[in-house]
């Protein structure tokens, strides 16, 4: 058996593998690398060489930009800009929403747009009064061609480039891309608006992404945040109790130096901490030379309890918490949060024992508040990560991370150093700028995606090498014959695009890239062209929410099921045919 028919046998079952998709689409990467270096086809050094390969390289670092620009506050700003300026007709808001992905997807890939922006299309949609799936799928079908408008959008643009630069030495410029990105991302959007309607269903699912935009003053109107407390603290200068407390005045707690709280037998020392309440608490305080270290926190002020420094979170204290029998009051500080509010069974609480159930409302900084999701004794009501990130448009570090993009893409934009280490120079400027902390960039990698790529890079070297390549190629041109080079791109475009609507469509183009290579030089087309319009191919999954992670995600919030996609995905799909057989001979001349 020649090492060509072997190779096609390692594609099928690979290909089968992905189909049947009982196994993660790593493993079966991984397990098609092992069969590749058992048939002999690869030594074992490119068995695992794709690991190290500088497109797993620049893939990777992009995912550490994109989270630099989600958890800045970027993102949640560009949302609520548009929300405000769309309106509530729907060709204009599916307009505005479907160029922000395209342009979202350009910056932080499909799938980080899709993810960025769902819960922003979700609260546009309720606003407007329409159907989530009327505008989600969209979405993510604009996701996939703004990712054509860069060379940083895909992997799928990254892999193409890099063949190019193996087999001519040449390659894609960072915004060549948009050439044939731009009218595909204009006729993704006249295709939606124009028979979008009719082609999707109507309907709202039950279960939505939680919308944070009356956060705030859900919780300020439940806890009855009116007149709050203040905290006064202990100084050389003040006169050292026992104080006299007028009748406004009401003394909560004493929280000492040492931060436990006081009972109610304890004198005030330098360093204490006294938390009042009531409208002689200033007087009360001037009287006996404390010093105010915080004031209220109440309805009046909204803006000083959730911004770009600070946030709330709402807190359930868990069964068989540690903390359970502790004593608490509004105002002591405890873990770097501050304690707002107690309810106990929907009665407020001054000083309480904590009881398992017992609901708190605390106040810090957002990493004080972030840090309690790590925390056992306590239940978090609602993820602080997301609150911030739908509720606080441009945080104090997006202009950081937007400094970082922009460097990054003038490095990309002028081929001063090679893609991988660009992107490495964004992603650890990231880090060392304090937009993304250490662990969190390593969770904010796709690692599935990595592995996939990794895995499948010594296929596509195995299909090359092997004369795998040059028979697929073959039986392409006899089906095809040797007339207009549209017909093999034609005959290109659709292999690419079935393949892709059961295989990622990474794993399909670094599938078909090598024959696509071998294609261009047996009918002698120039290989630019053809490895554009296999870009483009596999970018179009359009037909199945398995296509892509994108797909995927507004699935449960649009209420689509698994046939839901193909009509607009069909239509859509006619028209990026169209445009690319069409206009890719002629921007890059075959």
């Amino acid at each position: 058996m020649s090492d060509a028919t072997v190779s096609l046998l390692v594609l099928a079952g690979c290909v089968g593998l992905f189909v049947w998709n009982r196994l993660p689409v790593g493993a079966v990467a991984v397990l098609t690398a092992l069969a590749l270096y058992a048939t002999g086809l690869v030594t074992a050094t490119q068995a695992v060489a794709g690991f190290g390969d500088p497109v797993v390289i620049f893939i990777a670092s992009l995912f550490v930009l994109s989270e630099g620009l989600e958890s800045s506050g970027v993102t949640a700003w560009a949302g609520q800009q548009l929300i405000a300026r769309a309106g509530t007709g729907r060709a204009k808001l599916l307009v505005a929403l479907m160029a922000l992905s395209a342009v979202m997807a350009a910056l932080v890939t499909p799938n980080g747009a899709a993810a960025a922006l769902l819960p922003v299309v979700v609260l546009a949609a309720r606003r407007a009064g329409r159907a989530t799936s009327q505008m989600l799928m969209p979405l993510a079908f604009a996701a996939s061609a703004g990712a054509l408008l860069v060379l940083s959008g895909s992997p799928v643009n990254v892999i193409v480039s890099e063949s190019l630069s193996e087999a001519t030495g040449d390659t894609f410029g960072f915004f060549e891309f948009a050439l044939i990105g731009l009218p595909l991302v204009v006729v993704t959007v006249l295709v939606a608006v124009l028979v979008g309607k009719p082609l999707l269903p109507d309907r709202t699912p039950t279960s939505l992404p939680a919308d944070f935009s009356g956060h705030v003053d859900r919780l300020v109107e439940h806890y009855r945040l009116e007149q709050g407390f203040f905290r006064l603290r202990v100084t050389a200068a003040s006169s050292v109790g026992p104080f006299t407390v007028p009748d406004d005045v009401v003394l909560i707690g004493v929280q000492k130096q040492d931060g436990e709280l006081a009972d109610e037998r304890h004198r005030p020392v330098v360093g204490d901490v006294l938390v009042a309440t009531g409208d002689g608490t200033t007087a009360f305080a001037e009287a006996h030379g404390l010093t105010i270290a915080s004031t209220p926190l109440t309805a009046r002020t909204r803006e000083a309890l959730l911004g770009r420094e600070v946030g709330i979170a709402e807190l359930v204290v868990s069964p068989r918490s540690a903390i359970i029998g502790e004593t608490v009051f509004p105002g002591a500080v405890r873990s770097g949060v501050t304690i707002l509010a107690v309810r106990r069974l929907g009665r407020d609480r001054l000083r309480t024992v904590l009881a398992e159930g017992d609901a708190l409302l605390v106040h810090g900084t957002w990493p004080a508040v972030e840090a309690l999701a790590d925390d056992d004794d306590v239940l978090l009501v609602d993820s602080p990560e997301m609150v911030r990130r739908q509720t606080v448009a441009f945080g104090p570090l997006a202009w950081r991370a937007v400094a970082v993009l922009v460097g990054t893409v003038i490095l990309l934009a002028s081929g001063a150093v090679p893609p991988a280490i660009a992107g490495l120079v964004g992603a650890v400027a990231m880090v060392l700028t304090g937009v993304v902390a250490g662990p969190q960039a390593l969770r904010a990698v796709s690692w599935q995606t990595v592995i996939l790529v990794g895995g499948l890079i010594p296929l596509s070297v195995a299909i090359a090498s092997s004369g795998a390549a040059d028979l697929v190629a073959g039986w392409l041109l006899d089906l095809v014959g040797d007339g207009d080079p549209r017909l093999v791109l034609a005959a290109l475009f659709v292999v690419t695009v079935l393949l892709g609507q059961v295989v990622s469509n990474t794993a399909t183009v670094l599938i078909v890239a090598p024959i696509a290579v071998a294609v261009a030089g047996e009918a002698g087309l120039a290989l630019a062209p053809v490895l554009m319009l296999v870009a483009v191919a596999g970018a179009a999954s359009f037909l199945t929410p398995i296509a892509t992670p994108a797909n995927m995600m507004v699935m449960t919030p649009g209420g689509y099921t698994f046939g839901s996609y193909w009509k607009l995905g069909l239509a859509t799909t006619a028209a990026w045919f169209v445009v690319a057989v069409g206009l890719i001979p002629v921007i890059w001349p075959v």
